[in-house]
């Protein structure tokens, strides 16, 4: 595959990879960003130019690593090898869907506005891939040759939309790191669309290097969180031996199955509202609803699996950036979780308002010092890694939701030069149980969108409490 001519000016080098970054091969960071097309005449709008030329010169100027290929360097340490003979390119191209957006599109009234028929309006990925005819989009991978950055525009019958597909190695960016990374490249995008050059200068670059980081944390002393106890004493180990140097079995990892057993609720703002309310107003909204949606789904595996589960898992993701002095633009892997391993008996029985306080109280715990103890977990004992892995699962045994809350991130900013998307998709991905809150525009309600066996999500539909709030979309 002959190298793109915009890439002629990338520079070699060689970016190293943190324990963080390494713990996410396999994984990937995906979205589906549905723009109304203000133009109704096909190729203009979003076109397929325009997305492939700023993507490309953005790499070159600012991101190499996602040209790159992971490797472990003669001096031991993992990077991301960026050899301008040898680069791993993006996979860009254009998808042409013989149906109009509205055959994939799930409506229900807007309550939050006066507007007249003013509908919103629900992408409902299951229904794109079993009627559109479109095979499933690929997903990014380092086992493969030039396929580790997946592109695609989609452009349907009717014109009325047009959707924004990606996906990429999680081991390049963390959540935060890769909205860093779209606003970037949506901002070389509206500067070669107003003046057809590709000179953007960045208003705030990125950080790429992870030297600010790995200094940051050399300095800060490990803590022993309750959460890696619990799996050291509870999880059976794996009864297999790792190697002190981790780097070369983690990028060998297998690329993890997705999930395809997608689900999404929307929350209105007065439900919203209503919920905090209901539960305890000095909560969040967020943290409100993981309260709502753990207890159900206990409730919910109880049903299917005809037992109490024992153990009831609530992770929840933070952002590591404004808990260490690392630079606002970072974009590496930073973020950390929480695990609260509750009882499942306590977590069924306590009031919404109890199990909200209990999350919290183990969230609390999420600082530095925390996350250098699941730096150094890596590091020292893999197979702990692995075994949580397994344990946090839907099963007679467990119950399990590991909730991301996305709702002030900055979606809205992503315009490539035709205003920001109206609609926020998801492709399916890795590991059930997992559940990303995403902020739904055209209501200011949100959107829940998360991996739940059918089986289970059928009971958990008709949990009286969820009701209450949740308008089960698909």
């Amino acid at each position: 595959m002959k190298s793109d001519d915009l890439l002629a000016g990338i520079k070699p080098q060689e970016i190293e990879l943190t324990t963080l970054d390494l713990a996410q091969f396999g994984i990937t960071v995906d979205g589906i960003y549905i723009y109304k097309n203000t133009h109704q005449d096909g190729g203009e709008f979003m076109s397929l130019d325009l997305v492939r030329r700023s993507f490309l010169q953005l790499a070159v100027d600012h991101y190499p690593l996602v040209v790159g290929r992971p490797t472990v360097n003669s001096q031991g340490q993992a990077v991301m090898a960026i050899d301008p003979a040898n680069l791993c390119l993006p996979d860009i191209a254009e998808i042409q869907v013989a149906h109009p957006a509205s055959a994939f599109m799930a409506t229900r009234p807007n309550t939050s506005t006066a507007e007249s028929g003013n509908a919103v309006k629900f992408f409902d990925i299951r229904r794109f891939y079993r009627d559109s005819g479109v095979a499933r989009l690929p997903r990014p991978t380092y086992h493969k040759d030039h396929s580790a950055v997946i592109i695609r525009v989609l452009r349907f019958k009717d014109s009325e939309y047009v959707a924004l597909a990606y996906s990429l190695p999680h081991v390049l960016f963390d959540g935060s790191g890769a909205l860093i990374f779209l606003n970037h490249w949506a901002e070389y995008a509206r500067h070669y669309r107003k003046t057809g050059k590709l000179d953007c200068r960045l208003a705030q670059p990125p950080t790429i290097s992870r030297t600010a980081m790995q200094e940051y944390f050399d300095s800060v002393e490990p803590v022993d969180p309750p959460f890696i106890r619990h799996f050291k004493e509870n999880v059976p180990p794996l009864g297999m031996e790792f190697p002190a140097d981790i780097a070369p079995v983690l990028i060998a990892t297998p690329d993890v199955p997705l999930c395809e057993q997608q689900h999404l609720m929307h929350f209105s703002p007065a439900s919203m509202e209503r919920l905090r309310q209901d539960i305890d107003k000095s909560q969040t909204v967020a943290m409100a609803l993981t309260a709502l949606c753990a207890q159900a789904m206990v409730r919910a595996n109880s049903r299917v699996y005809g037992v109490l589960p024992q153990i009831s898992y609530v992770v929840v993701a933070y952002d590591g950036r404004p808990r260490a002095s690392v630079p606002a633009n970072f974009t590496g892997n930073i973020s950390c979780t929480t695990v609260a391993p509750l009882p499942a008996s306590a977590a069924v029985d306590m009031s919404y308002k109890d199990l909200a306080k209990a999350i919290k109280d183990y969230s609390s715990m999420v600082d530095s010092k925390y996350t250098k103890s699941v730096i150094r977990t890596i590091e020292t004992n893999l197979g702990v890694l692995y075994g949580a892995s397994f344990a946090l699962s839907n099963s007679p045994q467990t119950s399990y939701l590991g909730l991301t809350a996305l709702r002030y991130m900055p979606f809205r900013t992503l315009d490539f030069g035709f205003g920001g998307p109206e609609i926020l998709s998801f492709d399916y991905y890795v590991k059930e149980g997992m559940a990303r809150m995403y902020p739904n525009y055209q209501d200011g309600g949100i959107d829940l969108i998360f991996n739940y066996p059918d089986a289970n999500f059928e009971c958990l539909r008709q949990d009286a409490d969820l009701a209450k709030y949740a308008d089960f979309i698909y």
